[in-house]
């Protein structure tokens, strides 16, 4: 959709939003800086606005938009920011609310009653819009098929995106009590718009947000570097190595489908540090600006906790410096959007490359120094609570994704121990973290600046640590301690098989007398899969592709390989105890997994 098209369109829209947003001025924060960290971290290019106090913004750009052509980064360049476009389609549901067409508060079943939930809190505390604003529905995230999928295009329809699972949408956490963050949820407020507006949500925000806010280089439709939806200013996306991915269509497209450009994002920037209004009118209810970022609420909000998420926003505490900001990362991009209301700044940065291995917090604070917005930190000072009390371990309560809630519980569970008058967190992937005490039930980390942990007792009686971002419930450490030796038990079992079997087969034991010679080729087929993924785009790591319906059948037999060992064990004249123990330490860790949701492994549903 041609700019020049939307102008034309709309000449006095645009003309009077021209008068109400300052005129961009094309300024040049440090360039050779940041184009010397691009280099420095493996990085391919950026593009950045900046909002000053005076209300002037710039933009600018560094690097490659195209490693393969080495076509310069501009700083008019359009990019995709993932899932920022939480923040902007937020923004739009606000003005429904605002004129009276929804109610943030009202049953996500009266807008879309053929959504069903599985919700344990359904007669006192059924799911609302706002909660799925918030990240406080108490639903997965997402499903790999949800996002990893060639099958969507760019109209399929969003009931798509939840017709191929036919089960309710699990609630686990009582609605409004705890954050966890949900593109599914942000899927169904894409629904939500199209049900009170009657149109395609991407073309009900295209008008009737992103035209009076004067963004016309924006859009929540499907664009991509090459095909019938091409756009030759979108950069592409990069991975490590410089290797490119065009952007493809997605099922949850409202929670990360959006192209923009520097100077829009300033000019949405500048909206979001308003009152609310445009052209003298109330476009967004003011009490609703202010309330962006301030959780409420919540277990954590209700124990004082500042930093949080509402309404499309994080009030966000990184760098030294407390804002309201929203992250994204999509194919090939990552990117920030911040403001400082207070100090009436703002940023936002793309880069056209997602690598696993860069510091973009770099750059970030690089852009951040620039605008000279750092917050001083709140003193340490006693706690009431003995930190003694809340010594033992903790696991994500609910963790992001369902499917993967074993994965999380075994692997990301934190160790809290006291220190002083602090607590020491440790976790398995990271350094040991002490928390020094504020006062109250709330701690901080060493790199903030507010309050970035609050102790709180849940409504059944379980300890709970909270952060802005995810809650950890205390648990026994004899469940989680069974819960690794399940663990353990069934590996050193697969490797018992895989060595004991191999070295027998090599022997040329005759199979029919050994119990282990059926249990290994269960096992050995697990590598089947490998070299199919490997041939395949991870984009279709939800798709049932050859290498996923392999997966599926191998996992399936494994189970029936271990019975089928069990039983050539019984009748051996022979029988060696830890063949029979090897096979009971896989099989019971098969079932461990079964009754997790991930054995047979169908990442197709």
């Amino acid at each position: 959709m041609p700019s020049l098209l939307r102008y034309l369109r709309a000449p006095m829209s645009f003309a009077l939003v021209m008068l109400l947003i300052p005129t961009l001025v094309l300024a040049a924060p440090p360039r050779a800086d940041i184009a010397r960290a691009l280099q420095e971290e493996g990085l391919v290019g950026a593009v950045w606005a900046t909002v000053d106090d005076d209300g002037a913004a710039s933009v600018d750009a560094a690097g490659f938009a195209n490693a393969r052509t080495a076509r310069p980064m501009r700083a008019d360049d359009r990019v995709q920011v993932g899932s920022i476009a939480k923040t902007v389609l937020a923004t739009g549901l606000m003005h429904l609310a605002t004129e009276g067409r929804i109610d943030l508060d009202a049953p996500v079943s009266s807008v879309l009653p053929a959504v069903a939930f599985n919700n344990p809190w359904e007669a006192t505390d059924p799911v609302l819009v706002r909660h799925l604003l918030d990240h406080t529905a108490g639903l997965d995230d997402l499903r790999l098929w949800q996002m990893f999928s060639r099958r969507a295009t760019p109209d399929t329809p969003l009931s798509t995106a939840f017709e191929d699972d036919k089960r309710p949408l699990r609630v686990r956490s009582k609605p409004g009590s705890r954050f966890s963050y949900s593109n599914a949820g942000y899927a169904l407020l894409g629904r939500v718009i199209e049900a009170v507006t009657d149109q395609p949500y991407e073309r009900w925000l295209d008008d009737q947000l992103l035209r009076p806010l004067g963004m016309h280089d924006s859009t929540f439709g499907f664009v991509s570097q090459t095909g019938p939806n091409a756009d030759a200013r979108l950069a592409v996306g990069h991975f490590e190595d410089g290797a490119t991915q065009d952007a493809v269509p997605m099922f949850l497209r409202p929670s990360g489908q959006f192209t923009t450009t520097a100077a829009d994002m300033a000019r949405f920037a500048q909206f979001l540090m308003s009152d609310g209004a445009l052209g003298g009118k109330s476009f967004i209810d003011p009490a609703m600006m202010r309330s962006r970022g301030q959780a409420a609420g919540t277990e954590a909000s209700h124990a004082g906790l500042e930093v949080g998420y509402a309404l499309g926003l994080a009030l966000r505490d990184r760098h030294g410096t407390v804002g309201l900001c929203h992250g994204g990362d999509t194919v090939g991009f990552r990117a920030m959007l911040c403001v400082f209301p207070d100090q009436r700044r703002a940023f936002f940065v793309a880069f056209n490359a997602d690598v696993e291995s860069a510091d973009y917090a770099r750059l970030r604070g690089m852009i951040m120094d620039a605008l000279d917005v750092r917050t001083r930190p709140m003193p340490v000072v006693a706690s009431s609570l003995d930190p003694g009390e809340w010594e033992g371990f903790y696991i994500l309560a609910p963790n992001r994704f369902a499917t993967f809630e074993w994965v999380d519980t075994l692997f990301g569970f934190i160790h809290v121990s006291r220190d002083g008058d602090g607590l020491r967190v440790r976790t398995l992937q990271a350094q040991p973290m002490v928390l020094k005490p504020l006062g109250g039930q709330l701690f901080r980390q060493p790199d903030r600046v507010l309050a970035s942990h609050v102790l709180l007792t849940a409504d059944h009686g379980s300890k709970v640590i909270a952060n802005d971002h995810q809650s950890y419930q205390q648990v026994s450490a004899v469940w989680l301690g069974a819960l690794w030796t399940s663990l353990i038990a069934g590996m050193l079992g697969l490797l018992y098989v895989l060595v004991l079997g191999g070295v027998r087969l090599l022997r040329r034991q005759p199979w029919r007398s050994d119990p282990l010679r059926v249990p290994l080729i269960g096992v050995a087929a697990l590598v089947l899969p490998v070299p199919l993924f490997l041939r395949q785009s991870f984009l279709q790591l939800g798709d049932p592709t050859t290498a996923s319906i392999v997966l599926a059948v191998v996992t399936a037999a494994l189970p029936l390989a271990m019975l089928f060992g069990l039983g050539v064990h019984a009748q051996a004249p022979r029988p060696r105890a830890l063949d029979a123990a090897a096979l009971l330490a896989v099989l019971q860790w098969v079932f461990v997994l079964a009754v997790w949701g991930l054995m047979p492994m169908r990442m197709w549903v």
